[in-house]
């Protein structure tokens, strides 16, 4: 039987000052902002009967470039926000910021206005590679701006790319071991990809060989581990894991809100889960916005498509609360998993190996 799982919120800001030739997201160079703090809020209230009692576990704003909001606004949004909703106690709030000077400015008034955690968007310490990777920062500018969240958040985290373009391994590490320096609680450390409808798709850089781009990622897992940064999920390594992220990989509920932003909610009276997707076109969300919702009906498969991104797995009990479902149902696809080595189970805790977190595609697909 369903039960309902922790509920967080994710809130979309779609602009940015320029778009980055390798990002995918619903993000815009420019358009009429005006309007859309209220749209947010009103799209929150015509969702609050997906909450069904509960208090807000954590808060993730994300984009295009969030940080470039306003003072104003953001005090605006939080002030109906917790008009609308209960916050958990220790709630996390996390803002995603590029390290511009214009951002950095900013780091306090975020933390005044409740934001506890930051995620910035540094990429690479190296200015050929950011020049190449087209973001507007300078690698001064990154050493910056974590310096000063530093001093002014106990918990952020640094987004770094490997695998770039004429990028070694010496290079890959140089620019870790600048990151681990400046002493954040969570490094995202993640393979460029180049996906489709992107500019790096049109016109594809010369990546490093695949071995090679193996070699950085094995590399850099050691060096973080070294420096006592606990690899809990694919690409995510802490001293102090993201709760908001915790929550997607459980496969917790979440309220989307924003221009093109998706949702995951547990209908427990119906006993069945929904998403919901808003409308993508910031135009079209602040003039007309409109609502989406579908059924999840592989719940099996959408389960382990999430938990098992987990270096530590989950617990069978966890599988059943948030499915529904019952382990013996999935029997044959679990021993199929073991017996290709890409899964193992210690009691009532299944995992993946380090070759099914190596192939991690591989291991999801089982379940399809």
């Amino acid at each position: 039987m369903l039960e309902l799982p922790p509920l967080s919120l994710y809130i979309h800001y779609p602009w940015c000052v320029k778009k980055c030739p390798y990002c995918d997201f619903n993000s815009h160079e420019n358009g009429d902002k005006s309007g859309y703090i209220e749209e947010l809020l009103i799209d929150l209230g015509e969702d609050l009967s997906y909450i069904q009692g509960r208090s807000i576990h954590s808060i993730f704003i994300g984009g295009g470039t969030p940080s470039l909001m306003s003072e104003q606004d953001l005090s605006q949004l939080f002030t109906g926000l917790r008009q609308k909703l209960n916050f958990d106690q220790d709630i996390e709030i996390t803002l995603e910021t590029n390290p511009g000077t214009f951002e950095i400015e900013k780091f306090k008034a975020f933390k005044k206005i409740g934001i506890n955690r930051l995620s910035i968007g540094v990429q690479s310490f190296d200015n050929q590679n950011l020049k190449a990777l087209g973001r507007i920062h300078s690698a001064q500018e990154a050493t910056k701006a974590c310096i000063e969240a530093s001093k002014i958040f106990d918990n952020f985290n640094i987004d770094l790319m490997y695998g770039l373009q004429g990028q070694s391994t010496v290079e890959c590490l140089s620019d870790l071991q600048q990151a681990i320096d400046l002493n954040p609680t969570h490094i995202s450390f993640y393979q460029l990809t180049i996906e489709p409808n992107t500019l790096f798709a049109k016109f594809p850089p010369l990546l490093p060989k695949d071995d090679d781009i193996w070699s950085m990622g094995e590399a850099g897992v050691n060096l973080l581990e070294q420096h006592g940064f606990s690899r809990y999920e694919v690409s995510a390594y802490s001293k102090q894991p993201s709760k908001h992220n915790i929550n997607y990989w459980e496969f917790g509920d979440y309220l989307g809100i924003g221009a093109g932003a998706h949702g995951k909610i547990t209908l427990i009276d119906d006993q069945k889960m929904i998403r919901t997707l808003k409308s993508k076109a910031p135009k079209d969300y602040i003039e007309n916005r409109k609502k989406t919702t579908e059924p999840i009906d592989n719940l099996a498969f959408e389960f382990m498509l999430n938990a098992l991104r987990l270096k530590e797995g989950f617990d069978e009990s966890l599988f059943t609360s948030r499915t529904g479902g019952s382990i013996p149902s999935i029997h044959d696809k679990l021993n199929q998993a073991k017996d290709l080595e890409l899964l193992k189970q210690r009691g009532s805790k299944l995992y993946p190996t380090q070759k099914g977190f190596d192939f991690l595609n591989d291991l999801q697909a089982l379940f399809l």
